[in-house]
């Protein structure tokens, strides 16, 4: 049974009451077993007053809400309206994204001449606040130059860097800082998802820009010595939020104003838009909690300068390759130039053709590296096959930790 005495509730009158005389009507009572129910401007009353108090209880919810003006509440709350929660997202993140001053020689006579770039507050201890960037930001600094949200400007001081995923920690006094970024998971990213970026373009710090996440994990090849040799992939997030000069160490973030990656790079050739790229924030914090550690990256060293055999951009003629000795069917490896540390102490010389690592066919100073730093770490020994004179020949090498940057600027080598 329902509320009312029938399973179904009408409010027009029944026929067998309309037969029924007046007198009828007027003699007749209903049975006393049954209960009376509720009439229809009872029932009526009751659900008017429910509203009114339903209505009222939300005026009350989102007043609170609004007049609270949290960001952190209100990104929870608010989810009918797409631009309405970019806005929300925008309030909570941009306090943590700062404007990075890269003062050099250049810049000391003209201050418009400072580099710029973006930075992250990600974390305060101990009365200091440390700021994610990347390390082209603050390449070739005599002093760098914070500017947060607020317009204070702060000296900063570089805690550790690490070239090959262009990440730099920096810090900075912490008083009067009161936010920090939120991390999300970049491992969890879909295609088509909105994402702001926040950063520095151009020097007009506190810029936002929203698109959607156009690649979830693109590997780009590139190329660390800027020689135009690709010897390095990274994994970055493809984004079409517009990233300009500046942007570079800044935030992309999601609709919850969580930090899913750093910009990092865009392709700027003529006719291209809309290619943006961002280090996924899973990778950037591996690399930040080494440098937070140990002041750098902690990775195996084998210690060797090297050209590929196939360089298309430095291609060895005739006369060279009659000088390697190689077997004709040997059309690619790497060409050692120099062996420092481990490698020299393994045997390894100028014109070694490396063919193998642990069995392991290596082609180019890509695959080398990557073989190197993830299939290997420090302590470990790597098998190393090569060519000299013509003769296969094989070596074991004990890795160590690689040398700092100044130590491979004073030339330990480079892998």
């Amino acid at each position: 049974m329902g509320l009312f005495d029938d399973d179904f509730y009408s409010t027009k009158i029944s026929r067998r009451h309309l037969r029924r005389s007046p007198k009828q009507q007027q003699g007749w009572r209903a049975p006393k077993h049954r209960k009376k129910g509720l009439s229809t401007w009872q029932v009526s009353l009751i659900s008017s007053l429910l509203s009114a108090i339903f209505v009222v209880l939300l005026f009350v919810v989102f007043t609170g809400l609004n007049s609270a003006r949290n960001p952190v509440d209100l990104i929870n709350t608010v989810s009918a309206d797409p631009f309405n929660r970019i806005s929300v997202a925008a309030d909570k993140v941009s306090p943590s994204v700062v404007s990075i001053l890269n003062h050099n020689e250049f810049s000391r006579s003209n201050p418009d001449d400072a580099a710029l770039g973006s930075g992250v507050i990600f974390k305060q201890d101990d009365g200091k606040a440390y700021i994610i960037t990347n390390s082209h930001v603050i390449s070739g600094a005599d002093d760098l130059e914070i500017v947060s949200s607020d317009g204070v400007s702060r000296e900063a001081e570089i805690v550790g860097q690490d070239s090959i995923n262009d990440i730099a920690v920096l810090s900075i006094d912490g008083k009067g800082i009161s936010t920090v970024i939120e991390l999300g998971d970049s491992d969890n990213l879909r295609a088509g998802e909105t994402v702001i970026a926040v950063g520095n373009p151009l020097g007009l710090g506190g810029t936002l820009t929203s698109g959607i996440i156009s690649y979830t994990s693109r590997l780009i090849p590139i190329s660390l010595n800027q020689d135009g040799v690709y010897d390095w992939e990274q994994k970055v997030i493809q984004t079409d939020a517009a990233i300009n000069e500046g942007n570079s160490g800044g935030a992309l973030v999601d609709l919850k104003g969580r930090l899913i990656g750093i910009n990092t790079m865009k392709i700027s050739d003529t006719g291209v838009e809309g290619l943006g790229f961002a280090i996924p924030v899973n990778d950037v914090m591996k690399t930040v909690d080494g440098i937070m550690q140990y002041g750098k990256v902690v990775r195996p060293y084998l210690g060797v300068y090297t050209l590929d055999l196939d360089n298309p951009y430095a291609p060895i003629d005739a006369e060279q390759r009659k000088q390697l000795k190689l077997p004709q069917n040997i059309t690619s490896g790497v060409i050692v130039l120099e062996a420092h540390g481990p490698a020299q102490l393994s045997g390894l010389q100028l014109n070694d053709v490396i063919v193998q690592l642990d069995k392991e066919p290596i082609a180019s100073t890509r695959e080398l590296r990557k073989y190197l730093y993830d299939e290997k770490k420090v302590g470990d020994t790597l098998e190393i096959t090569f060519y000299r004179d013509g003769k296969l020949q094989t070596s074991n090498c004990k890795l160590t930790d690689k040398p700092s940057e100044a130590e491979i600027e004073a030339g330990l080598g480079d892998r």
